[in-house]
């Protein structure tokens, strides 16, 4: 028993699973909905835009997360503007975003040679070097995402499954859309610290994705996705901290992982299940 206890006595690994566990929170609430609704590349390409942001920050000596933020609310405001400006679909106003902002941010980085550390550090993140600061930021925004979530359930749904509908019913969907984006933004500029901007994406998305394979309802989905992430972090801090590997990297490396294998349990239960009812209908 002590064995799954004792990293845990360690001040900075527990501050890191605390913090993690709201982000894991965060990521489920509104990763169902960008895993619903088909965003998944929105947080790919956001996750990688928040490097201007994050760059002239470093530099300047300011805060990382305010940097991102910024950066964050440029491009969420650039893909919704493209979109409706150039009569273009979504994927193609995200794409374009992505290569400019990632683009600027490679730039910026290549004029500061002591940025070099921090990148690694802003890329695969320090979920060990969480401060006391940055999980009341962290537990502050899950708490936001969820209150938000709750009073948006229905325009959400509405637009996930039917955005025609939605019109039809007054639900406003271009709105309810723009909250989407945005707190797709807020989970990803606050979760970034935790596993870097390009593992974030398999806290968003990961847990939301496979429990989907077995869950029916949205609530389900969303509770199901906060409680495997939670599980994924604590197992990812324990196995870094015996394997010596990267923490952030670890989660979210077990994050994927957890995907694929039961998507493979679900196709083998599946077939097992089609075989054993065929043979007792040829009986």
């Amino acid at each position: 028993m002590d064995i799954l206890l004792t990293p845990f006595e360690v001040s900075f690994v527990a501050r890191a699973l605390v913090a993690g566990a709201f982000a894991a929170v965060l990521c489920a609430c509104i990763g169902t909905w960008v895993v619903l609704r088909g965003l998944a590349f929105f947080g790919d390409a956001m996750s990688h835009g928040m490097l201007p942001g994050v760059a002239i920050a470093s530099i300047l000596g300011g805060n990382l997360m305010l940097g991102a933020a910024l950066s964050a609310l440029v491009m969420s405001i650039g893909v919704v503007w493209t979109s409706r400006e150039a009569k273009l679909s979504q994927d193609v106003s995200i794409g374009l975003q992505f290569i400019g902002m990632l683009a600027l941010g490679v730039v910026i980085v290549s004029h500061s040679e002591s940025f070099a550390v921090d990148l690694t550090s802003f890329l695969f993140g320090d979920v060990l070097g969480v401060r006391r600061d940055d999980v009341l930021i962290i537990g502050i925004a899950a708490l936001v995402t969820a209150i938000a979530c709750w009073i948006l359930h229905r325009p959400f749904v509405a637009l996930a499954f039917d955005e025609q509908k939605a019109t039809t019913l007054g639900m406003r969907p271009h709105w309810a859309h723009l909250a989407m984006l945005a707190l797709t933004a807020l989970a990803t500029v606050a979760s970034f610290q935790i596993v870097g901007t390009l593992l974030v994406f398999g806290l968003l998305i990961g847990p939301p994705a496979t429990v989907t394979l077995v869950a029916r309802t949205i609530p389900a989905i969303m509770a199901g996705a906060a409680l495997l992430g939670v599980t994924q972090i604590y197992a990812g801090l324990l196995i870094s901290w015996y394997a010596e590997t990267a923490a952030g990297a670890t989660i979210a490396l077990l994050s994927a992982s957890t995907f694929f294998v039961s998507l493979l349990v679900k196709r083998t239960v599946y077939r097992v299940r089609s075989s054993n009812s065929n043979e007792n209908s040829s009986h």
